[in-house]
């Protein structure tokens, strides 16, 4: 009887032995899958070439660092807000150089237009290229007032000479791009051409709407700077010193 007692101790014993040792096995192979991959942004959904990106549009995957390149987005911030240049497919890694701050290139629902000088009374000489502006109409009584409650994106600003009006030392652009807020602004304040030619992003409606509007010559537009473009762009600014 003593003996069959402790063969069934030493068998229990056995078995729990070997149950830890698989248990023990298990943790270290998740530990060493969880080191050996990184976390990376990619769609929740198909996302189309000028959508800004929300935070419903994302999700995440694991990768093997093998798989992993440094043009790859790893955390949401850096995307929330974005413009896509290109299309992104639905869980395909995103990568940074198809995202950009910029918002020249028209959205889904956006034509760019340009805008005939005879429907303009006034633009701004301070606006360029990717700022939001807000649209006025100057007429008749009646008539005078805001066009859109929402500001437009402009496309491109262009002197007499069809040239991009802007500071003949540094694009006010690319500043934007390197995070320099004070050479933006510099570039601003050295362009000092005429604006003639002005292109807007605008959805069909939008743009019916100032063609009815300015077809017969009473009505005319004044294009006025919104804050909404510096109170953007200085939102990036932080989110980029806060990362540093």
């Amino acid at each position: 009887m003593g003996n069959k007692r402790n063969m069934w101790i030493s068998l229990t014993a056995a078995v729990l032995s070997a149950t830890l040792v698989y248990g023990l096995y298990q943790l270290q192979r998740l530990q060493m899958q969880r080191q050996d991959t990184v976390t990376v942004i990619v769609p929740g959904r198909f996302i189309a070439a000028g959508e800004v990106i929300k935070e419903e549009d994302l999700g995440t995957v694991q990768l093997p660092y093998s798989a992993y390149t440094p043009e790859m987005v790893t955390e949401a911030v850096e995307a929330l807000g974005m413009e896509t240049v290109m299309p992104l497919g639905l869980g395909e890694p995103m990568l940074d150089w198809k995202l950009n701050y910029h918002n020249l290139q028209p959205r889904l629902s956006e034509s760019t237009f340009q805008i005939p000088r005879e429907y303009i009374r006034s633009i701004s000489n301070g606006i360029r290229a990717g700022d939001r502006v807000a649209i006025y109409a100057s007429g008749e009584e009646g008539v005078s007032g805001r066009v859109f409650r929402e500001t437009v994106v402009v496309a491109s600003v262009k002197s007499s000479g069809n040239m991009e009006v802007d500071s003949p030392e540094k694009s006010h652009l690319l500043s934007m791009a390197e995070g320099n807020m004070d050479g933006m602004y510099a570039a601003r304040r050295e362009a000092n051409a005429m604006i003639e030619y002005l292109n807007l992003n605008l959805t069909e409606q939008q743009w019916l709407t100032i063609d009815e509007l300015c077809t017969g010559g009473a009505t005319k537009l004044v294009v006025a700077y919104s804050p909404e473009s510096f109170n953007r762009f200085h939102a990036i600014d932080e989110r980029s010193d806060g990362e540093q």
